[in-house]
């Protein structure tokens, strides 16, 4: 009786297993997807929208990326920012199309140089109007939609706009003091260090960049009453940043560098934005899945805001020259 049930069961598997299908579709049925990417800032007289659509198909979505048919909508789009001031349109901005051909290899998986993009160039925004995008394809009448407010702008202190010189002293902390801006959420801080370099052929001016911090956060990005923000660093930190530029030995065709000023750069994302980058950061955790995220009504994507306040042209003090000269660490780098 036993052998029975046991071939009885064997009967059964081998039914199932010859009744299923063998050709498994990963392909759904074809749907129109519309993929947003605009980052509104009212530092900026001209206003970009990137829009796409996804694509699925046999064979390697990798190769796909590089065509430039695979995400572009063939027809131009209706595409328009309307400015709202509680409940009464302001203004409507409307934008064209433009071909840009600035994007570089290893941006992206996608096509380059050349993409198309949407523009308005009416000038800056109002940081208390509220923004509504609206993407119409005329030939089915589907509206896109998302909605943002703007991050406003907001005081640094120090450095002191207008005391242009700054130092580094080892062992001493430097510090940078803002107040918060309504409606950020995430602050970073890039420095930017100018310098000369000198080869054979002539001297170009040339930068490195150093991110300070790019993830300070605040609770609330809509305090009524500003919070000063003040945040300290060991002076030390700016000669490891200068390490990056290559010695002498690793570029053999430079002469000679010479320091030249530093630029503090400030960049404030809203809420949304802040999310966003939050789910796309690459995960430090065994568990690798993330929520995606998406503010883009009947689409997928990212449609927010940022402020940037930069202070430029600050002079490096003499203690400070000195120390690029003589720092061990850097002695042939040099300057």
């Amino acid at each position: 009786m036993r052998y029975l049930r046991i071939i009885l069961v064997v009967l059964v598997f081998i039914t199932v297993l010859y009744s299923c299908n063998k050709n498994l579709n990963v392909n759904a049925d074809w749907k129109d997807i519309t993929v947003v990417y605009g980052i509104l800032s009212q530092n900026e007289d001209t206003t970009y929208i990137k829009i796409t659509k996804a694509f699925l198909g046999e064979g390697d979505a990798m190769q796909f990326a590089k065509i430039p048919d695979s995400s572009t909508y063939p027809d131009k789009l209706d595409v328009k920012l309307e400015a709202w001031s509680g409940n009464n349109l302001v203004k409507t901005y409307t934008f064209d199309t433009i071909t840009i051909h600035t994007k570089e290899a290893g941006d992206s998986i996608f096509y380059f140089p050349s993409q198309l993009v949407y523009y308005n160039h009416s000038g800056h925004l109002d940081e208390n109007n509220t923004y509504r995008l609206k993407i119409t394809h005329k030939n089915t009448g589907v509206v896109d939609s998302a909605t943002t407010k703007l991050v406003h702008s907001f005081t640094v202190e120090t450095p002191d706009p207008y005391a242009k010189t700054m130092e580094y002293i080892p062992g001493h902390i430097f510090e940078v003091q803002f107040d918060q801006a309504y409606g950020g959420k995430r602050y970073q801080l890039l420095i930017r260090f100018h310098y000369l370099e000198t080869t054979p052929s002539g001297t170009t001016e040339k930068s490195l960049d150093w991110l300070v911090f790019n993830n300070y956060q605040v609770v609330n990005p809509y305090e009524l009453v500003p919070e000063k923000i003040t945040i300290g660093f060991a002076g030390d930190l700016f000669y490891t940043a200068l390490k990056h530029i290559k010695s002498l030995k690793e570029d053999t065709t430079v002469i000679s560098r010479t320091p030249r000023w530093v630029d503090y750069i400030f960049s404030v994302a809203s809420e949304d934005l802040n999310t966003y980058m939050e789910v796309t950061e690459p995960s430090l955790s065994i568990i690798q899945e993330r929520p995606s995220f998406s503010n883009i009504y009947n689409g997928i994507g990212l449609f927010s805001s940022r402020f940037v306040n930069e202070i430029d042209t600050i002079r490096l003090g003499n203690n400070t020259l000195d120390q690029i000269k003589n720092d061990t660490a850097l002695i042939h780098r040099g300057f």
